[in-house]
């Protein structure tokens, strides 16, 4: 487990004599490394090796070795806390449990650890981000659900603290972000339904007001005009709606218009709603009437095989952000670290 027998025998008379609660000089006398270089190791110092980083963190996870936050915040100012804040009413189903999962795996073998800010529907959105920074409870926040010209991103840019969002926005200043290529999921959407025959689709999309939502629908406009079919965006429901509601709705469209044989959905629970519709007015999904939906954890094709799915890469995303917002804290001089995760179109 550990690179030379020595180390082995230390940690062996370590677990044999009665020790109080292991410190920094614990690991340094087994590791037999220098106190600062155990410091800078589970600080995750870009200095040390990451050979170096790995025995001493296995050393200090083998002796319970757990940090004095306090006094980490005292040396360093930091806090080793990472926030992801999250609206209290997100689907937990799918996309938000796989990035919070994926975030989680990212920070692992760090020094930061992550915390769930929330906000409410009637709260402003800026205020839990506003209360990070205030109070220093965090090093970084990661945001999602980014709005073109968010004001939480223009408040954490003029206050110089950390962050990386999980979508893009229109501001000047970059900024580090991860982010799905959802014009392409929308051309590809588009495309899969006409291959199937559909000529009237209804697009179930994200909220308008967020970015993502703009993209969508700029990528299925874009590819139902070059192919000469007609989209009806729905502005009563989004991918957001209740389930209860997105039913009632879609219910009312098919009902009265029989011509509509393909639906596009942007999240997983609008999709089983839209089926659920699509059966109570006694159609059969893939005969005559076809959905396309877009899912962060493959288990749509178990409720309906007949859906047509295009996933996104939720656990890729939440790796690169946990990334980005450490660099972010770490050498907030260097250019910002964004990615972007573009479907392909497999034809199936």
């Amino acid at each position: 487990m550990y690179q030379s027998d020595e180390i082995e025998e230390r940690l062996a008379a370590h677990r044999s004599a009665q020790h109080g609660k292991p410190t920094l000089k614990t690991i340094a006398q087994v590791s037999g490394l220098a106190i600062a270089t155990v410091s800078r190791a589970l600080s995750d110092a870009p200095d040390i090796g990451s050979d170096t980083k790995k025995i001493v963190r296995q050393i200090a996870d083998n002796i319970g070795y757990v940090p004095n936050r306090a006094g980490v915040r005292l040396r360093t100012g930091r806090t080793n806390v990472i926030s992801l804040v999250l609206s209290a009413e997100q689907n937990m189903m799918n996309h938000t449990a796989r990035l919070i999962s994926s975030l989680a795996s990212g920070l692992r073998d760090t020094p930061f650890h992550m915390i769930i800010t929330p906000f409410f529907p009637d709260q402003d959105p800026l205020v839990p981000v506003r209360y990070v920074v205030e109070t220093r409870s965090a090093d970084a926040v990661i945001l999602n659900q980014t709005l073109p010209q968010d004001p939480r991103i223009q408040y954490l840019q003029a206050k110089g603290f950390p962050f990386a969002t999980h979508g893009r926005t229109r501001l000047e200043k970059p900024h580090p972000y991860f982010d799905f290529d959802n014009v392409a999921f929308g051309k590809i959407a588009i495309g899969r339904l006409v291959q199937r025959g559909c000529r009237k689709i209804v697009l179930i999309g994200p909220p308008p007001e967020h970015t993502y939502g703009d993209h969508m629908r700029l990528g299925v406009m874009q590819a139902a005009q070059a192919a000469g079919i007609e989209v009806l965006d729905m502005s009563d429901i989004t991918s957001d709606s209740m389930s209860d509601d997105v039913l009632r709705v879609m219910h009312k469209v098919l009902a009265e218009d029989g011509l509509v044989d393909g639906v596009i959905s942007a999240s997983p629970g609008s999709a089983m709603a839209a089926v659920a519709a699509i059966e109570s007015v006694g159609r059969t999904l893939g005969q005559g009437i076809h959905l396309v939906s877009k899912e962060a954890i493959p288990f749509l094709g178990l409720f309906r095989k007949e859906i047509i799915t295009i996933r996104e890469d939720v656990g890729r995303a939440g790796i690169f952000l946990s990334k980005a917002a450490i660099q972010a804290i770490q050498s907030p001089h260097e250019p910002p670290l964004q990615g972007l995760d573009v479907p392909t179109d497999n034809g199936t």
